[in-house]
């Protein structure tokens, strides 16, 4: 499928004022503009190619290479073939990161996002990436969600562009790493204030909590550049990867004081 080309308009530098979350573009229509949310996901993958153009194209975003980067790394360290990897892929979208894991063939990959549109975007767009993907809710999973995804056996988690703007809260996180076997790998990134003990939301503290926890272990931290804003800055975000050590505690988010 080819997708249509965009015209899309970055309003005033006032917008440098507003969160990353609130940031708003124009999508030009013959003479109308339609103005979007950086983070109006559902709307944006309901257009082929947009979401590609905006962050990818327009705003050089470069996230799914440097986590994947990060995880072969680690994996050489301890001398571990990549291909053998069971990965749950959070906050999946439409297959951005899952079509990185995919290129360098791990053995089975599952997608899970909380959106609709995302899951029939990535069937529409890579419909061979994923083995698996499911349109759910991590933050209350019970039942047989919980037992399907039990039977994928994961021993690694990623999630690419996804954690801290409310869009994946601390327990969907959470229960998503519980879901991977122990001594498995984790490899996110986080913005990097997120790092900050300033920071005191709930997601910023489930990531100290973890990163300094005894359940955890850092093989990578890196600085890099994540994307561009509207206005040509750069966006500077942490990647991460590293290994389980234990099973996460079932009260780890409430002895940390983290709210869901």
């Amino acid at each position: 499928m080819v997708a249509p080309i965009y015209r899309i308009q970055f309003p005033p530098a006032n917008s440098e004022r507003l969160t990353q979350d609130a940031v708003e573009f124009g999508l030009v229509t013959d003479d109308t503009v339609q103005m979007l949310r950086f983070h109006d996901y559902s709307e944006i993958y309901k257009r082929p190619g947009l979401y590609e153009e905006l962050f990818y194209g327009r705003l050089r975003c470069n996230s799914p290479g440097k986590v994947m980067e990060l995880l072969e790394r680690a994996l050489q360290t301890d001398r571990e073939p990549l291909t053998e990897l069971r990965i749950l892929d959070l906050g999946a979208g439409n297959g951005m990161m899952g079509e990185v894991l995919n290129r360098h063939g791990v053995a089975r990959l599952v997608g899970v996002d909380i959106i609709p549109e995302a899951r029939d975007a990535a069937f529409r767009d890579r419909p061979t990436v994923y083995d698996a993907y499911y349109v759910a809710d991590l933050a209350s999973v019970g039942g047989h969600l919980h037992d399907e995804l039990k039977q994928w056996d994961f021993d690694c988690l990623t999630c690419v562009a996804a954690l801290g703007f409310g869009d994946i809260p601390p327990r969907a996180f959470f229960n998503a790493i519980r879901f991977i076997k122990p001594n498995g790998w984790l490899a996110f990134n986080i913005k990097h204030s997120f790092l900050d003990v300033d920071d005191q939301t709930g997601f910023s503290r489930l990531v100290r909590a973890l990163v300094f926890s005894k359940y955890f272990d850092v093989y990578h931290l890196e600085l890099y550049r994540h994307r561009l804003s509207m206005e040509g800055r750069q966006l500077f975000y942490y990647a991460l990867v590293g290994r389980l050590t234990a099973p996460l505690p079932d009260d780890f988010l409430e002895s940390h004081g983290i709210a869901d």
